[in-house]
């Protein structure tokens, strides 16, 4: 036989139809594409930036680098509970960044057939997931303006009684959040465990995290990548410990690393930093909307989190040619039907928006 037919025989046919998540190459432009804090850039090379640098170098330099880590990760998990408000009444369970985070929650809950019910469009990874672990992913459209269709959300439970249902809050890659009340109808309609993902949480100003002992079935995930730790890797789920304790059985023994640990803990003590980094972000932000909305055919849709999803006449050429000019975005108009000519626009410094709104007329 060959190797596609070894490959067909062999890999399920359910994975082999995925397509794997897309990551652009290393760019040397301007990179608005993955919502990262470009405030950290060696470029703009600031004291506080500097200071950072410095202080994970030498943090590093003492690290045992050469021993396994201790899983437990206690000196990281009390910097999180200090720095973030985690209650000390909840377990905390640490990722290689929130991908990781949700595949131990997928093998712990839908291995061999379990289902799982999100909202889409959305993080593409809750499907990819599932998919890999034998388990049966639904998706439940939002409304054409991304609202949330709550009639048709509680059918959709009723009808496939989901053991995980994913909620992005905000919800990436619109932007956007849904009410109080809609997440929790979903929340007391659930037979299973409901995981809000607040990976733009230091964007939005809002958390679910205070209403985590109002439901026996609700947890909540963050990572660390938005706010300036994107290369360091780190995800982390909150919330009653009887849940973490379950799906911390399916943990690599060593999944997050000693030089994650230390350049994490010590990007902490700078949280104040980051914190600002996020004001100034989300003041761009609403920059950014503003002037995309005075463009010709433009409709920029309001955004909750450090991103503005923008549908354009048309979004491939507006890509293009932005790429042309050194400025990479992403081009999501593949991803579902809904997203049609529209790009995702992550909110970089005040000089990389200028250069982008600038460039954006030249094409427009």
């Amino acid at each position: 036989m060959t190797k596609s037919e070894f490959i067909a025989r062999t890999i399920r046919p359910e994975v082999q139809a995925l397509k794997a998540y897309p990551v652009t190459p290393p760019w040397t432009g301007i990179k608005i594409e993955l919502m990262e804090d470009n405030h950290l850039d060696a470029a703009n090379n600031t004291a506080t930036s500097r200071a950072m640098r410095d202080a994970i170098a030498r943090a590093v330099a003492d690290a045992a680098f050469n021993r396994y880590p201790d899983p437990a990760a206690p000196a990281l998990k009390a910097k999180l509970r200090e720095k973030l408000g985690i209650s000390p009444e909840h377990g905390i369970l640490l990722g290689s960044g929130s991908d990781e985070v949700i595949s131990m929650v997928s093998q712990a809950l839908l291995a061999g057939g379990g289902t799982v019910l999100s909202l889409e469009p959305s993080f593409a990874v809750f499907r990819n997931a599932a998919v890999a672990c034998a388990g049966r992913y639904v998706g439940v459209s939002l409304n054409a303006d991304f609202s949330l269709d709550l009639d048709a959300t509680l059918a959709a439970i009723q009808r496939e009684q989901p053991k995980l249902i994913w909620v992005v809050y905000p919800n990436n890659p619109t932007g956007n959040s849904y009410s109080d009340e809609q997440i929790e109808a979903i929340v007391r309609a659930a037979p299973g465990l409901v995981i809000i993902d607040e990976a733009y949480e230091p964007f939005a100003g809002r958390s679910w995290s205070t209403r985590l002992n109002d439901f026996p079935n609700l947890l909540v995930m963050r990572t660390l990548s938005k706010i300036g730790l994107a290369g360091v890797r780190l995800g982390y789920l909150f919330g009653a410990p009887e849940w973490i304790n379950e799906i911390d059985k399916v943990r690599g023994p060593f999944n997050v690393g000693v030089l994650q640990q230390v350049a994490a803990t010590v990007m902490l003590d700078h949280y104040d930093e980051l914190k600002r980094h996020a004001a100034l972000m989300v003041a761009e932000r609403e920059r950014l909307f503003a002037e995309l909305q005075k463009l010709p055919g433009v409709k920029a849709f309001p955004s909750k989190a450090n991103f503005v999803l923008t549908r354009f006449p048309d979004a491939a050429a507006v890509f293009e040619g932005l790429k042309a000019r050194g400025i990479l975005v992403r081009n999501l108009s593949p991803m579902h039907p809904l997203m049609a000519n529209t790009l995702r626009i992550s909110v970089g410094t005040p000089t990389e928006m200028q250069a982008l709104l600038t460039a954006l007329k030249e094409i427009l």
